[in-house]
């Protein structure tokens, strides 16, 4: 490979590997069916590699809004985030977000403790812009824990406000790949490496 090919393309690996994730708003209930209310049939969600926002609304009337989806992370991502998004309101000390391994949450709505989910939190807008997987991932009240980021698979979420009320939420789901990402500091210094490599190569300073 002539040298000036291989100083191409390593900069275009560099430049593949500095691109941002994709960002979406995958479910959106203003505009969307409104998510299911059976954890058995929770709505099927697509997600990506980068940020899948689900925006929703929750709350007590004469009967609870439960949302319920459920979505797979391919092999090679991981779900390192879930972030609350700006906008997300709460009726009380009772909003509510759980996850659980499989396509269904099995958890009686009438349950006393959390045994069956893999992680909750009790959402609240202090949360808004922060990461709160690794809050969620915290054994608590019979539920298992986990340590983020969750791998490939398919998984369950239950959210729900019992306040009376409606309450809108938002919360993005970061898939990032599953192997260490390097900073870029370390492309940069990767990529000076590679092209000291391939100009000793050409110049015949390198004995292998």
């Amino acid at each position: 490979m002539r040298f000036s090919s291989l100083i191409g393309s390593c900069v275009l690996v560099l430049i593949g590997a500095l691109t941002p994730a994709t960002a979406a708003v995958v479910y959106n209930e203003a505009v969307s069916p409104d998510l299911s209310n059976s954890g058995l049939t929770p709505t099927a969600v697509t997600f990506i590699a980068g940020t899948n926002d689900i925006l929703g609304m929750t709350g007590r009337d004469t009967a609870v809004d439960r949302d319920y989806l459920t979505f797979s992370i391919p092999a090679g991502l991981t779900l390192s985030s879930i972030t609350m998004l700006p906008g997300t309101t709460v009726g009380g000390p009772f909003a509510f977000i759980g996850i659980q391994a499989g396509n269904q949450v099995t958890l009686p709505t009438n349950a006393t403790t959390a045994a069956g989910l893999l992680g909750w939190d009790h959402y609240n807008p202090g949360e808004i812009g922060q990461n709160i997987l690794g809050i969620m991932g915290v054994p608590a009240e019979g539920s298992s824990g986990f340590s983020p980021p969750l791998g490939a698979g398919t998984y369950a979420v239950w959210i729900q406000d019992f306040s009376p009320g409606a309450f809108n939420y938002g919360f993005s789901f970061g898939l990032t790949p599953g192997s260490a990402i390097p900073e870029p500091a370390t492309y940069v210094t990767l990529l000076s490496g590679i092209i000291l490599l391939a100009y000793r190569r050409r110049n015949g300073k390198l004995k292998i």
